[in-house]
């Protein structure tokens, strides 16, 4: 491709042409191509709406002669005339920003030009550049226009800013149409609680309660719910497959998790003939993706580890997991053999004479020790992914790990995710006698509450920041309980009754779903949607056909209709009366997933729960020619009852109008595992965190000036079991830098 440049036509119209801009995306297309032998393609975009300068290049791979990399070449989309705007990402409800359109004119002769911001119900906006709004601009010059605004409502408010020409023939009532969002925010800290209900129904129809509380410390008017419903036991992870979980994804382990849920959910509607070719290109397409993004994580010995590079050695419970993956994807996706190869011969050089492998002390969710040995735990791991990835017990590693197993267990499990690891690898094993037992040893401590049968940690954390009428299942629950319905859905001919004691575990796993579809951390969510796709697989039923009846008295009424056509497709509806009561009535045959969304902000809770975090500003810069700017100091240290805390992450919302200095963040590099920033917020990710308390320090810089700023969060939480979180909040020093 040569350099070119791309004179935006836009939609003619009685007023003259008019170019609506609304997509401005920061990359516009990454695609990878099967080319012929002519080595030619054609593709079609759409350009972005940005006025830049676009560079592109390729490169290509062939069996025969390698590796082959272009040039780059340049693409320039152009108008005569066009509006720039600049603003936060986004504010706090009842701060004030300044809002900036800036108009260029191209042209090689002066224009008349109108430019308006357009006026809503969402904003107040007052005008602070003297004059009207009509303007004379010569060529290659460039007006600016500012606001002041008040948002006044929670949500993404549209900002739309026309420029019009006047007086000229060539361009009299041309139009260049640009529409911003902004994300206005309530104050305080996000909090969301999902109820997730499977209700399977033949004939006779099935009633349930939903009950929405808010809790006491609300902030008032954040509260918001939505009711899903899907036809399909995985219809929410479908959708968001790309992001089950509400955290950062920077390093290797959450990679690979979101790689194994992909293939999950490939194999389910493969098996369930749902595999539609689109779904098939896009599950495929990400799968690609994730195995190019793991390559970075891998060692030169052939393991993986979490961060890579920044650390010494392999993780041998990571390397393990990503055999497994890679092993299982190889009839999907190209995998490399010497990859597998190496990483297996890596791993079997950590098992020891006696078949067993030593942990490395990397093993990050340290809840998976809590009443376990610790070497059991991580060998049952490494045999079940080598299992899973189609080694057969009499292979040497296998067969070896198989016998160092039935040492540690002869009358010695200590926890019940022992036993449902080990029922699990000798159900894949085809050890009947002992699959028998351990399942027996499970059902004997699960725990049997409302028709749902699952197993609870004995001490669990406890949130201080979640109302008292929403506990969320820990990862070693869902762990275990994923662990336990895969050896129970192992058994030999299976038997209807067995079908209804795997459906109790399974509702309970899906009642502990978030939003997004995932589970509670990257380790337990591709076993639990590996566990439902499996009961799911066993239970689809092709001809399925419900009514679903969602109601609150004679305020508000709501009928969806599911078939097996729209299973998979995600209808919804906002619940108006928060509190409240609902009721959801299901008719017809199959089974229905049903979740409920509550979305609310509270009040930063003085004390966490697991650590101590404090936040203070120092050195402020707030005068001069130069952006106001200060430093931010964190001090945190861990306060629970284990000697480290698991991988931790520190979230720092920034403030509106600020955004953190690069260089402060390349100096954090020496501190912490990783930095990552995601819109307005940056993550810190720690290995792990003792009661011996660090310091961390970023510098903020501001980009637009905010007026009556409110503070802003950070967040410090355990990355496996979230509910073990602290919370801090800052505001700027520099109160001269409003608006």
């Amino acid at each position: 491709m040569s350099e070119a440049r791309l004179a935006y036509g836009g939609q003619t119209g009685a007023g003259g042409t008019t170019t609506r801009r609304t997509y401005f995306p920061e990359t516009f297309f990454w695609q990878l191509l099967w080319v012929d032998s002519s080595g030619k393609a054609s593709l079609s975009y759409t350009v972005p709406d940005t006025i830049t300068e676009w560079v592109a290049n390729a490169f290509c791979m062939n069996d025969n002669i390698g590796f082959g990399l272009s040039g780059t070449a340049s693409l320039i989309a152009f108008q005569p005339f066009f509006v720039e705007t600049a603003m936060p990402y986004s504010t706090i409800r009842g701060e004030e920003f300044l809002f900036k359109g800036n108009v260029f004119n191209y042209l090689n002769k002066c224009i008349e030009l109108d430019v308006e911001l357009e006026e809503s119900q969402d904003f107040k906006a007052e005008k602070l550049s003297p004059g009207s709004n009509s303007v004379r601009i010569c060529a290659n010059e460039t007006q600016s226009y500012t606001w002041r605004i008040s948002p006044q409502r929670l949500g993404m408010v549209n900002f739309t800013v026309t420029a019009e020409a006047k007086g000229n023939e060539l361009n009299d009532g041309r139009r260049d149409i640009v529409i911003k969002p902004l994300l206005v925010e309530p104050e305080g800290i996000k909090k969301e609680v999902t109820q997730s209900s499977l209700i399977c129904v033949k004939g006779t129809p099935i009633s349930e309660t939903i009950t929405l509380n808010l809790p006491s410390n609300l902030v008032t008017g954040s509260e918001k719910a939505t009711l899903y419903v899907l036809g399909d036991i995985l219809g929410t992870a479908m959708k968001n497959a790309e992001n089950l979980l509400p955290m950062p994804y920077g390093c290797a382990e959450p990679n690979i998790a979101i790689f194994l849920s992909h293939l999950y959910i490939y194999f389910y509607l493969t098996d369930t003939k749902q595999l539609t070719e689109e779904k098939k290109s896009r599950i495929i397409g990400n799968l690609n993706a994730g195995y190019q993004r793991q390559m970075p994580f891998r060692h030169h010995d052939g393991s993986f580890s979490t961060f890579g590079s920044r650390e010494a050695e392999g993780n041998l419970w990571l390397t393990a997991l990503v055999y497994k993956a890679f092993g299982q994807s190889s009839p999907v996706i190209f995998i490399d053999e010497n990859i597998m190869k190496q990483a297996l011969i890596w791993i079997s050089s950590k098992q020891g004479p006696d078949g067993c492998f030593k942990s490395d002390g990397k093993i990050y969710n340290q809840a998976l020790e809590d009443g376990a040995d610790q070497n059991t735990i991580l060998t049952a791991h490494i045999i079940s992914s080598l299992l899973e990835s189609n080694h057969k017990s009499s292979y040497p590693v296998v067969r070896a790990g198989l016998s160092c197993l039935d040492a540690a267990s002869d009358g010695r499990v200590r926890s019940t995710l022992e036993n449902a690891l080990l029922a699990h690898i000798h159900g894949l094993a085809g050890n009947a006698e002992k699959h028998k037992h351990f399942l027996d040893a499970l059902m004997k401590s699960a725990t049997r509450n409302g028709g749902l049968l699952y197993w609870e940690r004995k001490n669990r954390p406890t949130a201080e920041h979640f109302p008292s009428f929403y506990t969320r299942a820990s990862s070693l629950e869902i762990l275990t309980t994923s662990y336990a319905l895969l050896a129970w859905l192992n058994r030999p001919n299976l038997s209807q009754e067995d079908l209804t004691i795997g459906s109790q575990m399974a509702r309970w796993l899906v009642r502990n779903q978030n939003s997004l579809g995932g589970f509670s951390s990257s380790q337990d969510t591709p076993v639990a949607l590996l566990a439902l796709s499996r009961f799911g697989n066993l239970t689809f039923t092709k001809d399925a056909e419900n009514t679903v009846d969602i109601s609150a008295g004679e305020s508000f009424k709501k009928v969806f209709q599911l078939t097996s056509s729209n299973s998979v497709l995600l209808q919804q509806v906002e619940l108006p009366n928060i509190p409240g009561n609902y009721s959801v009535e299901v008719k017809g045959s199959g089974c229905v997933y049903i979740q409920t969304s509550l979305k609310y902000n509270i009040i930063v809770p003085a004390h966490g729960s697991g650590f101590a975090l404090t936040v203070q500003t120092k050195n402020a810069s707030c005068a001069g020619n130069f952006l106001p700017r200060f430093d931010l100091e964190l001090k945190a240290r861990y306060t629970g009852e284990r000697n480290t805390s698991n991988m931790a992450i520190i979230d720092v919302k920034m403030l509106s109008g600020f955004v953190p200095v690069s260089s402060s963040l390349q100096k954090l590099q020496n501190k912490v595992m990783r930095t990552e920033i995601r819109n307005d917020h940056v993550f810190l990710y720690l290995e792990s965190v003792s009661s011996k308390e660090i310091s961390l320090t970023l510098t903020l810089e501001e980009s637009h000036p905010v007026s009556k700023s409110k503070p802003a969060e950070v967040l410090m939480f355990d990355y496996y079991e979230t509910d073990i979180a602290a919370h801090s909040e800052y505001n700027t020093p520099c109160h001269q830098a409003s608006a």
